[in-house]
This record gives C-alpha cells, sequence and structure tokens, in this order.
C-alpha cells in the first residue's frame, strides 16, 4: 500500500510522543475505552461431554484461531496488521485488538489511532484504488459471489479470486485439523457436517454442509466456521467474513425450547399484517437450541459479541429445511448483568424496574432470532428474493423486522400460556432497556439502524415517556398497538420491495435523535460497559496450565 510508511510514522510518533502530557491524555482516552469492555470468562461444565469430545475442543480452537487470522486479513489487511506491531501502548494496542484494527465500531468506525484515515467501505475484499466504474465494467459474474475477492493481475487490471485461492495455504492447515476432528467424532450427524465442511473450506460451495448441519440434531457440541456474514462490505454488500464459534449443548433449557418449533407454522399466520406478506410457511425441520459458547473467532469477536445465531443465510435452505437458532446463553447473561440491568437502573423509572429481568431478555433476543425466518421471502409482484429488491437497505430492514416481530412472537406466546416465566410488561420494558443498551453500539450498520427505526417508532407512537426524572415510563397498551403497526409496515415493504421507500424512511429514522444523546450521554458518564471482551481458550476451560 502507498501510504504504509506514512501511516508507520503516525503511529511511531503516537507511541513516542514527546509531550508528556499530552501521551497522558491519549493513553487515558484510549484506556477508557478499553475499560468500556467488561472482561467475562467464557466456561461452561464440560463434564457432560464424552473424553472424545473434550479431545475436539483443542482441534477447533486451532481452526478457530485460523479464521482469526483469515479475518484480520479481510477486515483489516496483513500490511496494515503487521503495522499494530509497531504500537508500543498497551492501551491501543489492546483497543486495536478488540476492534481488529484502527477504527472504532461502536464509535461510528471512526479511527481512534492519529494518523489513520476512515475505514474502507470494501474493506481488504478490494483494492483500495478501485474505482466504480473498473467493477462494472469487469466481465466476470464471480466477482459478486460472498467467496471471492477483487485483486488486481500484474498488469494492473482487476480480477477475480476465489477464496480458496486467495487463502489456500491457511486453509490447507484447516484441512488437516478437520480431518483429525473426523476421526474423533463420535455423534454422526457432526462427522457428516465436518466431512461436508471440510470440503466446503476447499471449494467455496457450502449448501451440501449447511444441509448436513441442518440435521445434526443429537450433538452436544457446535462448531459453526467459515466465511457467513457479509456486514463488513460496505461497499457492495456481497462478500463474506471467516468467523468461528465453538458451543456447548444446554440440554435443559434447549428442551424447553423444543416445543415452539411445532408452533412456527400458527405464528406466521399470526403476524398483524396483511394475509399475502405472510404464505404457509415450509421449514418444517428448523430447530431452536440453547448453548452455552466457549470461544469466538473472527467476524464474531470484534467490537460488539454476538449473542444468538440464526443460520444458514442460505435462502435454498430455508425453504427445503427452515434454519437452526442457537441462544447463547452464557454470553446473553453476561451483556445482562453488566449492562442491561446497570442500565435500568438508572434510566427505567422505579415503578418499572422489576419488570426488567433476565427471561424477557432471553425471549426477546430468542424470538428476534425466530422472526428472520417469518414472513416473506419473495416480493408478492415481482418474485424478486428479500436481498434483490432491498439492495442495500435489505439488512437495515430485516434487523428492524427481527426486532419487533420478535417483541411480538414473545407477547403472543405469553398471551397463549406458552411463556410463563415474564409478563408482556416484562417483555415491552426489557426491550426498551435492551435498545437503550444496543443503540450504543452506534447506527452506522444495519442492527444499529434498525434499533434506531424501532426506537423512534416506538417513541413517535407513545408507547413510552420520560418522566420528571428524565426515567422511561412504558405504557404497555400503546406499546403494543405501536408494535403491530410497526410490524405491518416492515412486512409491507420487504412483500413490496419498496426499495426508495426503505431507503428514504433508514435516512430519516435510523438515526439518534437529540433527547436519546442525552439519555446515551448519562449513560456514558455513569461508566457502564458497552459490551463484553471475553477471556477464553484451554486455560479458562481448565483445560491446560
Amino acid at each position: 500500500m502507498k501510504k504504509l510508511p506514512i501511516l508507520i510514522m503516525a503511529v511511531s510518533l503516537f507511541a513516542t510522543m514527546g509531550c508528556k502530557n499530552q501521551k497522558t491524555v491519549e493513553k487515558s482516552e484510549i484506556q477508557q475505552k478499553v475499560d468500556e469492555y467488561a472482561e467475562y470468562t467464557l466456561t461452561t461444565d464440560l463434564s457432560i461431554l464424552s473424553e472424545k469430545e473434550q479431545q475436539l475442543l483443542p482441534i477447533f480452537i486451532q481452526i478457530a484461531n485460523i479464521m482469526d487470522d483469515l479475518y484480520w486479513d479481510q477486515y483489516f489487511g496483513p500490511e496494515n496488521r503487521a503495522l499494530l506491531d509497531t504500537i508500543t501502548d498497551p492501551a491501543v494496542k489492546a483497543f486495536a485488538m478488540i476492534q481488529y484494527g484502527a477504527w472504532d465500531r461502536l464509535g461510528e468506525e471512526k479511527p481512534f489511532i492519529p494518523g489513520w484515515g476512515a475505514r474502507p467501505a470494501g474493506c481488504n475484499f478490494y483494492p483500495q484504488d478501485m474505482t466504480a466504474e473498473e467493477y462494472d465494467a469487469l466481465q466476470d459474474e464471480e466477482k459478486s459471489s460472498q467467496y471471492t475477492v477483487i485483486r488486481r493481475d500484474e498488469n494492473g487490471a482487476l480480477k477475480v479470486v476465489p477464496y480458496h485461492v486467495e487463502y489456500a495455504d491457511r486453509l490447507a492447515k484447516v484441512d488437516s485439523l478437520m480431518g483429525l476432528a473426523i476421526d474423533l467424532a463420535e455423534d454422526q450427524g457432526l462427522k457428516k457436517y465436518l466431512t461436508e465442511r471440510r470440503k466446503a473450506l476447499l471449494t467455496d460451495d457450502y449448501y451440501a454442509s449447511d444441509l448436513a448441519w441442518m440435521d445434526m440434531k443429537e450433538s452436544k457440541i457446535d462448531f459453526v466456521v467459515g466465511p457467513i456474514e457479509n456486514y463488513d462490505d460496505a461497499l457492495y454488500g456481497n462478500k463474506t467474513s471467516y468467523e468461528s464459534f465453538i458451543l456447548v449443548k444446554d440440554v435443559k433449557w434447549s428442551n424447553d425450547l423444543a416445543k415452539f418449533v411445532k408452533m412456527l407454522p400458527d405464528l406466521q399466520q399470526k403476524l398483524p399484517c396483511d394475509p399475502k406478506y405472510k404464505p404457509a410457511m415450509a421449514g418444517a425441520e428448523s430447530d431452536l437450541n440453547v448453548y452455552d459458547v466457549i470461544y469466538y473467532a473472527g467476524d464474531c469477536n470484534a467490537g460488539s459479541k454476538t449473542i444468538a445465531i440464526n443460520l444458514p443465510n442460505d435462502e435454498r435452505i430455508h425453504q427445503q429445511k427452515g434454519a437452526r437458532r442457537l441462544q447463547l446463553k452464557n454470553a446473553m447473561q453476561a451483556k445482562f448483568d453488566a449492562m442491561v440491568m446497570p442500565i435500568s437502573k438508572l434510566m427505567i423509572c422505579d415503578d418499572q424496574i422489576d419488570n426488567v429481568n433476565f427471561n424477557a431478555f432471553f425471549s426477546n433476543v430468542c424470538f428476534h432470532e425466530v422472526a428472520h425466518g417469518l414472513g416473506i421471502k419473495e416480493t408478492v409482484n415481482t418474485h424478486q428474493s428479500m436481498r434483490k429488491a432491498l439492495g442495500n437497505q435489505y439488512s437495515n430492514w430485516e434487523e428492524a423486522k427481527a426486532d419487533i416481530c420478535g417483541l411480538f412472537l414473545t407477547t403472543t406466546l405469553i398471551e397463549m400460556g406458552e411463556i410463563t416465566n415474564c409478563t408482556k410488561e416484562d417483555a415491552f420494558v426489557t426491550f426498551i432497556a435492551g435498545i437503550l443498551r444496543s443503540v450504543r453500539f452506534g447506527a452506522t450498520e444495519a442492527h444499529g439502524i434498525a434499533n434506531m427505526m424501532c426506537f423512534n417508532y416506538l417513541q413517535d407512537h407513545e408507547a413510552f415517556v420520560r418522566n420528571a426524572d428524565g426515567k422511561y415510563v412504558v405504557n404497555v397498551e400503546k406499546t403494543e398497538e405501536a408494535m403491530r403497526s410497526w410490524a405491518a409496515m416492515i412486512l409491507e415493504v420487504e412483500g413490496e420491495g419498496k426499495y426508495d421507500f426503505a431507503k428514504q424512511y433508514a435516512a430519516e429514522n435510523g438515526k439518534v435523535r437529540e433527547d436519546l444523546q442525552k439519555d446515551l450521554d448519562l449513560i456514558a458518564k455513569s461508566n457502564i460497559p458497552r459490551d463484553i471482551v471475553y477471556n477464553q481458550g484451554l486455560k479458562a476451560l481448565g483445560l491446560a496450565n
């Protein structure tokens, strides 16, 4: 990269500033950012696993670490990563490790190292000097694939390189490790999935492995691995990022949720919208399970941590088998304890503080993931996929759908007597408290924009007000009305593929307003963590000294 020497000088200057006072201030500011992430140790009861299942964990961790390394290359670039090794300030280095780069993910992705520019919209998936005209002129249908990068050939022209070629050296190491894991796997579903995933990582064809993962019903261990989400590609929204989760099943909580899977077709028909936006539902093989997560790597470990999984993303799989929704209970509990409750004590009125509880938080998050699978998958008139019809607005509106329809599902199941450990008021008040937590991540990407559209819609429809003390008072009846009308609007926007409306509405309503900003400033001054950072690995699990 042409700017590398300049950036090296900038980082070196930052690390060795001559002015003692200025250096102290800079370090203090960065250390404060580091301290906004509460440390949490990822562990679980491994005694439920067999000897061979426990032997799988170190292998999975080695593979996950390679996914982590690949993600650094995708998001930040190998040359830039080498640059971080020149930083001597431990706080700056620690914050860079949390963010996987030089941009604050929960601070509108602004650079936090002097001399660093804005985050490239296409990360390292594309040449940073590539123009839109060049890309449009590139005659290769694989250029928009989820599993290719765009590079320059020896003559400077653009070319398309598959992931399995671009990252061949490290994927070869993964292949060897996957072979060891397959030999150890006792559960036949896990063995088949690992076998197919091994092939997929070397071919970039994930269809068969996604099908095998859907069929993996009994394994106590789950291993999500590969390039999955496309949030980092803000240029064209195509390229997927490598990541990995290692999970251990909570059998009791999973069994408690199992009954809801059979209810999904009925819940689909209860959605508060025109019948044409809720067709008969396929995917009876979907499942809903609860896990303790014991390792994060790559995309899911960057900045704000994932607390639930809804996969695969392949719509062909959705039509055939549905999706799997994996709730990461220990990570949810960590965020609830470190953020949701402290925020609630500060911002929720005294009369409703007892309505904020983990059971309601768990249900809201759980059915957020379930809601992704509900609604319509193609526009009613043109039969385009949602992704194609809504383009770069799809993720914003799909996340908003999951937010509000997830709340609708929770409250509907409470009314039906199927959820008995929390009330509708609990669900509503905890939902508002949850938005006050998650909106602190910023409103620059899909989840943040969705949060703000939901929050602002509820506020505009008087779902809550602030009392004389500035604390939130939730009106249950008006929240329910707003929930229903907001869900209906979103499902119509998706069902009709209203791209222009979606774009304009998000631009006007997907941002933090002045009154909310004052609340967020108060929360920030109270030193409440913004997210969590993990102590993880073999030592944390008690498998190494």
